[in-house]
């Protein structure tokens, strides 16, 4: 039996981002969007919020997969891995739920997944009606719309406060040191765009995956209904599955800003030159690289006290010349 993901109820209105800032934890927020005019309609019935977002829509090409019959609606690698097991395509969201009606009459087992659409371009009038007041204005939402569609669990580097507009979807989470037991796939080849766990979650024995069984030992779950919302930390493992003939989420990205300066660098361009210079080395050179990088970056100690602070250089407070003098030095080192 998985733990449950700590939940509270709550509204837009009772919330600030203070209340993530510093969180470690996911955090499943029951009806933080509940008062939204398309979560209404969703409850009452799945033509009236087709309806409404054909009515938003004002038909700009969003990605949509098309995952065939036998899949189980997973979103994944092929057999061989040379290639994914779905067909990618561009249409509008009116188009795509129009294939999902088509799907839902034939009782095909068929899956479709509109994946990560950029709510102000596809949906310019969404924003009127359906806002989260304490996030800033220039953190742009996000629509991921389907069927019975399943993501094998991924992370991002982001926050993300994620809202089940209609239908059902099931959060599995894995805390980041889990990475050891979720069989990672290719790193630069994944279907989302972001590295993906190549097991499935209902087949616990399957002979290839042995370690599975340690990480669903702490995973946690939730399900989450039409208003509710989940906050997922950075780089917490998460395998979404939509439960019901139509789904919809609309989530939110964000990075803080730290002393004026905005977080908008990727880490995991970190983690790639990491491979790219240190993964060759030997076994006592990278030894010395992890005590340099603990030393830096992730012991709790200040690695800096004894140097005066205008004479810290690189090390120093950041601000956003700082922030450039880095950018510069990084890329005279690739």
């Amino acid at each position: 039996m998985m733990a449950s993901i700590e939940a509270f109820e709550a509204s837009i209105s009772s919330i600030t981002i203070d209340d993530f800032a510093g969180r470690d934890r996911p955090l499943v927020i029951r009806g933080l969007v509940r008062d939204w005019p398309i979560v209404k309609l969703a409850q009452e019935s799945d033509t009236a919020f087709a309806r409404r977002v054909s009515e938003l829509d004002n038909g700009t090409p969003v990605d949509t997969l098309l995952i065939p019959p036998g899949e189980d609606g997973r979103v994944g690698y092929n057999a061989d891995l040379s290639g994914f097991n779905y067909e990618h395509h561009r249409v509008s969201l009116t188009q795509g739920l129009q294939r999902l009606a088509q799907y839902s009459r034939e009782h095909s087992t068929a899956g479709l997944a509109v994946q990560s659409a950029l709510i102000p371009s596809c949906m310019p009038g969404f924003a009127e009606q359906h806002g989260v007041s304490f996030l800033a204005s220039q953190i742009q939402p996000r629509l991921w719309l389907g069927n019975r569609v399943v993501t094998p669990a991924h992370f991002d580097e982001y926050f993300n406060i994620a809202c089940v507009v209609c239908g059902r979807r099931e959060f599995t989470l894995f805390p980041p040191e889990q990475v050891k037991n979720l069989y990672v796939g290719p790193l630069d080849f994944a279907p989302t765009g972001a590295a993906i766990s190549m097991v499935r979650l209902d087949r616990p024995d399957d002979p290839r995956f042995p370690k599975l069984r340690e990480a669903l030992a702490h995973a946690q779950q939730a399900v989450l209904e039409p208003g509710d919302a989940i906050y997922i930390p950075p780089l917490w493992w998460h395998h979404v599955a939509s439960l019901e003939r139509l789904n919809a989420l609309v989530n939110y990205w964000w990075k803080p800003v730290l002393d004026g300066v905005p977080a908008t660098y990727s880490a995991r361009g970190f983690l790639l030159h990491g491979l790219l210079s240190m993964r060759w080395l030997s076994p006592a050179e990278r030894e010395g690289w992890r005590h340099l990088l603990d030393y830096y970056l992730f012991d709790s100690s200040d690695p800096v006290a004894h140097i005066p602070a205008d004479k810290r250089g690189v090390l120093g407070q950041l601000t956003p010349e700082l922030a450039e003098q880095l950018k510069q030095l990084v890329l005279k080192q690739l």
